[in-house]
């Protein structure tokens, strides 16, 4: 399939995805959750949270109280003590509140990614110097937290999607009826694609996407191919794509 008849598709697909109706409790996914907040910490916590399941990531940051986020750290713990998901447990889900409780205090979220990103107008920089800002304000450290935050990568070649942060950013840069674009800094042409096992396979069956190999490279070559359909907003496409893979039509 020529890369023109793919956009043709695409465009499609995204026109009849990008509606407020796309995210419903019967199509569960996050961003329900995050746009019902309106808030950067907020909508990081569901982004954090988002993997296995759609059904029970919704079910599980259903059950939080995000006002926690203005209690003390004490309140904090007390109010999780039984909260846990998957891999982390209660430790781990109240340490990722105090962590998020301790950042509102010194700066906002969007301000340290920019920090990193105006050095050289790229994007991973700036997730890289939030990583080392939220590793630093709370030195709690165990698998399951380890897991939801992610480290600083030795080289690209080693490294991960990081597929959670790059979907926070996409809500956090974008606007339009799915993406809240609360922040303005940082353009939407820096955003990349936030690859996830969906995305990956639909992009190869598509021809959008030669990497075989699931890490950043291939988000970053499918990133490149998306802005030839729109330098501007190339992650534009990303729902669309995820739910191409996830309902089976491709």
């Amino acid at each position: 399939m020529i890369l023109e008849n793919i956009k043709m598709r695409l465009d499609a697909e995204l026109l009849s995805r990008n509606t407020a109706t796309e995210l419903s409790y019967e199509r569960p996914d996050p961003l329900l959750v995050a746009k019902r907040h309106q808030d950067e910490s907020i909508a990081l916590i569901c982004a954090l949270f988002a993997y296995g399941n759609a059904r029970q990531i919704v079910k599980f940051l259903d059950s939080l109280d995000f006002e926690l986020l203005n209690e003390s750290e004490r309140e904090i713990s007390k109010a999780l003590s039984k909260h846990y998901y998957r891999f982390q447990k209660s430790d781990d889900v109240s340490s990722l509140f105090i962590t998020l409780k301790r950042l509102k205090e010194v700066d906002s979220i969007e301000s340290i990614f920019y920090v990193g990103y105006k050095k050289e107008e790229n994007l991973l920089d700036g997730l890289w110097n939030f990583i080392k800002e939220i590793k630093d304000i709370n030195k709690y450290d165990s698998r399951g937290y380890h897991f939801l935050l992610g480290s600083l990568p030795k080289s690209l070649s080693s490294t991960g999607t990081y597929k959670r942060y790059l979907m926070f950013l996409r809500w956090m840069i974008r606007k339009d009826a799915l993406d809240m674009g609360l922040w303005g800094k940082i353009p939407t042409s820096a955003l990349l694609m936030p690859l996830d096992t969906h995305t990956f396979k639909v992009s190869q069956k598509l021809g959008l996407l030669n990497r075989k190999t699931y890490d950043m490279k291939a988000a970053l070559e499918l990133t490149q191919t998306l802005r030839t359909f729109d330098k501007n907003d190339p992650v534009k496409y990303d729902f669309a794509l995820y739910r191409l893979g996830q309902e089976k039509i491709i």
